[in-house]
């Protein structure tokens, strides 16, 4: 089976080399690379995956189940909107979910204090965030910037480039995880109509989070918006220059896609993440701590 693999989710789910044009760039790492092999290696399974990895993000939900990849991956929170097409129509389907995930801000270290919580952030702060992420989405919801529906607050502008364009609290301008309003689309930059909210700049289209990180240590972006995994991860990784705050109350699952036709197939997959997770007991955290701990429950099940 094909397998399609978002290429800049560190340590989810990422690319050995980060060059599209290489070879490493099919090289899948990390904790859903870890699960893969898990479910190849276990008897009787009859699983193999050719691993394929995606740069863009956008609507990486949908390539499942057609010509490109049989199955899509790479820290997709499940969400109902993800498995729907532009017009509305069921066409793929999530398998269980097989990790937990919080959102929350990386700060530079010398600004945890100044950005302890969502409601710290005003309007002369810029928080970076990829779009069509469950990161922007909680943003945009913890700060008011979207009200349930995901409507942007009236009088939002927002950079695009075709112009600049100003909401007007209706549905014609909505943003959420899964897709937004055709005005939107493309968004580079978006000022708060208030104080009280932040801006957010909007980076890493091609090339993924790294553009974000880039950012923030540079000093262009004072926040990242996105899950605490993948923050936790560049908090450790960068010597003490990057801390996580403002963990969200809100728990999210994440799953791989698959083609709504191949029901019997979610179902093989369900069983069998169920049983290496133990019905997620065991995840992100018990993998860091050793990363063949999937290998180790596919053995026990021979």
């Amino acid at each position: 089976m094909s397998f399609g693999f978002y290429a800049f989710f560190a340590p989810v789910s990422y690319s050995a080399d980060p060059d599209p044009s290489s070879r490493g760039f099919d090289t899948h790492l990390g904790y859903e690379a870890d699960l893969l092999t898990a479910l190849e290696a276990m008897e009787g399974a009859g699983l193999s995956f050719t691993r394929h990895g995606i740069g863009p993000w956008d609507d990486i939900w949908l390539r499942s189940g057609g010509p490109e990849y049989d199955i899509v991956g790479g820290g997709i929170t499940i969400l109902d909107s993800r498995t729907r097409d532009a017009a509305g129509k069921q066409v793929v389907s999530f398998t269980s979910g097989h990790v937990h995930f919080r959102q929350s801000l990386l700060v530079r270290a010398e600004d945890v204090g100044r950005f302890f919580s969502h409601a710290d952030l005003t309007s002369d702060v810029r928080v970076g965030a990829l779009a069509d992420t469950t990161g922007e989405r909680r943003l945009l919801e913890l700060t008011g910037l979207v009200d349930t529906a995901g409507a942007l607050a009236a009088g939002t502008r927002v950079e695009t480039p075709a112009g600049t364009v100003t909401a007007d609290g209706s549905a014609d301008y909505t943003i959420n995880a899964a897709t937004e309003s055709p005005a939107l689309e493309d968004r580079r930059h978006l000022y708060p109509p208030s104080e009280h909210m932040p801006q957010v700049v909007y980076l890493g289209d091609e090339t993924g989070e790294p553009a974000l990180l880039d950012a923030l240590r540079a000093g262009r972006i004072d926040a990242l918006a996105r899950g605490e995994v993948g923050n936790l991860d560049a908090a450790n990784a960068s010597g003490g220059a990057f801390a996580v705050t403002a963990l969200d109350d809100e728990v999210e699952l994440g799953g791989f896609t698959l083609g709504i036709e191949d029901a019997a197939l979610v179902s093989c997959l369900d069983e069998k993440i169920d049983y290496l997770t133990d019905n997620r007991r065991i995840g992100y955290a018990e993998w860091a701590a050793d990363p063949n701990v999937f290998l180790h429950r596919a053995g026990e099940a021979d």
